[in-house]
């Protein structure tokens, strides 16, 4: 197969395995499109990985407000691409762009589609509960994540698994499967067409992945022990599992969850189910026992106190006023 010439959107750093990977494949990247950087007045722009590697790689980076705009349009197709490839770049792109080039666009999502369509895959794939994720490299449409699956590929989610953690194995994954997309959509090319290249997915079975806020890290203690331990490990490293200790009055304090677990069920004894979600059932040298949803319990094994550094919960109980039978939340 021929190198392609090809446009490259993206910005976050799941995208740029996928980067490496086109380029050791000897395709010529023509752009690299990002999102444009913001940041309010006295502070710098949050890290573009994508804009990053696209200048160490001497190669010409776009950034457009709004990539469907007509002078966006144009501009992109003054640079003649075959094909768009897309990763973790946050614009849907419109049916006028992404017929540009004559392979149109193909898009790396972060979990086996239809499930979890959206900004956040990966943490929602850990939160619900998922025994594994993978990656999805789809011929794109107008709709958000609904193109034609191409190549597939899954993983496995470890018990103790975070989103940090998880990330960078599926976008090595899915580097390879960009690289499988492609050869499949330049051999049908090759055969004159690229309609109907690949799998329709089951629209009646997709779920949704949006976007976390700040917010979502907030641990609701009415939930069972089980899905705050995954909430815990879904949403490091941003927005962290929160919760707040009142000290006394007046004085409230934040809580990072750093490390947890579920309290078995048999050395509960009945204790959960008769105190409210949130009382601290026990305290002491190695753990916080709190109460949760579903007569179930979770230990909080290691914490980040507000203002202070990361500690066990053995170090954090010997400053802190907190003991049995105080309400968390």
């Amino acid at each position: 197969m021929k190198p392609l010439r090809i446009i490259v959107m993206g910005t976050g750093p799941f995208a740029v395995p996928m980067f490496a990977a086109l380029l050791r494949a000897g395709h010529e990247i023509v752009a690299v499109v990002t999102r444009p950087d913001h940041a309010p007045p006295g502070r710098r722009p949050a890290p573009n990985p994508m804009r990053q590697a696209a200048a160490e790689a001497g190669l010409p980076v776009l950034d457009p407000e709004r990539v469907n705009d007509p002078e966006s349009v144009a501009r992109l197709a003054a640079l003649r691409p075959d094909l768009f490839v897309v990763c973790d770049y946050g614009q849907i792109l419109s049916a006028s762009l992404l017929a540009v080039p004559p392979l149109g666009g193909i898009n790396l999502h972060g979990s086996l589609l239809p499930r979890h369509r959206g900004a956040a895959p990966i943490q929602w794939a850990i939160l619900e509960g998922d025994a594994e994720t993978g990656v999805s490299v789809i011929h794109m449409t107008p709709a958000l994540d609904a193109g034609n699956v191409i190549a597939v590929r899954p993983v496995g989610i470890g018990a103790r698994e975070t989103a940090a953690a998880i990330e960078p194995r599926l976008a090595e994954v899915g580097a390879e499967s960009v690289i499988e997309g492609i050869e499949r959509l330049q051999a049908a090319w090759a055969c004159g067409s690229v309609a109907g290249v690949g799998v329709p997915q089951d629209a009646a079975r997709a779920t949704r992945a949006p976007r976390l806020a700040k917010s979502d890290g907030i641990v609701d203690w009415t939930w069972p022990a089980e899905r705050i331990e995954r909430l815990r490990r879904a949403v490091e490293p941003w927005p962290r599992a929160t919760t707040f200790f009142r000290r006394g009055e007046g004085q409230t304090q934040r809580l990072v969850l750093e490390d947890v677990e579920v309290v078995p069920a048999e050395s509960l004894a009945g204790e959960a189910g008769v105190v409210a979600p949130g009382t601290v059932l026990s305290a002491n040298d190695e753990r916080i026992v709190v109460a949760c949803g579903a007569d179930t319990a979770l230990a909080i094994l290691r914490l980040v106190p507000e203002g202070r550094r990361s500690m066990s919960a053995a170090e954090f109980l010997r400053g802190s006023p907190l003991r049995t039978g105080v309400r968390l939340g």
